[in-house]
């Protein structure tokens, strides 16, 4: 199938309009004019109102709030375009829901991230793009090329402008490790982790300790998401404890359900640094709260890929 000729289209869902609107800012571009809504029965119906046939076709939907109806809307899209013969149609997934049950880690328990990837599969959705999922073999779980951006590039930049001195990356678990410390060599800095460990189902994390020195020094912690803000707020009680002065944090995305909101105001947060991959809650509610925009980096990924160029040389 050759999309090198075929003309771009972009359409977005109701999860996460603004960005899709700013990544056709990027592109000079028009968005698609679709009809997504919800019939008072909580069917969705969803009608693409121009011709794309034969068009290579991109979908913004963010799996936000509410998560399972955008889901939906998004497999219902994908299916309305292949019946409206788009040549290809690719899922622009800038949040991707469930990315936490990607393992059996209990009896009798589903891989709900492997069903997701299942449902977008068998929709007709050819390729995917999305954003610093929350576990990197969930790109496994498909068997339609996936494109993994991460906004690290963009939240280096943005810590490394406000040129904060005596700085210490921290993760907030061992787990995203890794990442954090491509982090802090972006920005030339040593890293500290958080030991710590989650209890039963319900969110509960508990900080252990700390792995490295942040007495002194500024610290930023980093994760790849804030749901209920239970780990961010216990790491901050820890990095403070030992120590810490100026207090930054940093996530991808921004999903502050539950009491993370209330909990986010009440820690002693200098600044906290999210994307608007989800859309950012009003500032009012947190006045310290920074949203970066990852429009460019999806309309540069979006570009190359309708180009038939390397999306990876975004990150170099």
């Amino acid at each position: 199938m050759n999309t090198l000729t075929s003309e771009l289209s972009i359409f977005t869902g109701n999860a996460n309009r603004q960005l899709a609107i700013e990544i056709c800012d990027h592109l000079g571009i028009s968005l698609g004019e679709a009809d997504v809504f919800q019939f008072s029965n909580e069917n969705i119906f969803v009608k693409i109102n121009e011709n794309v046939r034969g068009n290579d076709v991109f979908v913004i939907q963010s799996f936000s709030s509410p998560v399972n109806r955008s889901i939906m809307e998004l497999l219902i899209m994908i299916d309305a375009l292949k019946r409206a013969s788009a040549a290809c149609v690719t899922a622009v997934i800038p949040y991707y829901a469930y990315g936490r049950t990607d393992k059996k880690d209990q009896p009798r328990v589903p891989i709900t991230a492997r069903l997701v990837a299942d449902c977008i599969t068998v929709a007709g959705a050819h390729r995917v793009v999305t954003l610093d999922m929350h576990a990197g073999q969930i790109q496994g779980f498909f068997n339609i090329p996936v494109d993994e951006l991460t906004a690290q590039t963009i939240q280096a930049e943005y810590f490394a402008q406000k040129q904060i001195e005596d700085l210490t990356v921290v993760s907030a678990d061992e787990g995203f490790a890794k990442k954090a410390r491509k982090l802090a060599d972006r920005l030339n800095v040593p890293l500290a982790i958080i030991e710590k460990r989650r209890l039963g189902n319900e969110g509960i994390t508990e900080a252990m300790g700390i792995i490295g020195n942040v007495a002194g020094r500024n610290a930023l912690i980093v994760d790849d998401e804030i749901d209920t803000a239970g780990s961010i707020t216990q790491a901050v009680r820890v990095v403070r404890e030992q120590g810490a002065r100026d207090i930054y944090c940093s996530a991808t995305h921004g999903i502050f359900s539950g009491p993370a909101i209330e909990r986010l105001r009440a820690a002693p947060l200098k600044e906290l640094v999210i994307t608007n991959s989800i859309p950012p809650p009003d500032i009012n509610r947190l006045p310290n709260l920074t949203a970066l925009s990852v429009a460019g980096l999806f309309a540069g990924a979006i570009s190359r890929i309708h180009d038939g160029r390397s999306v990876s040389e975004l990150f170099f």
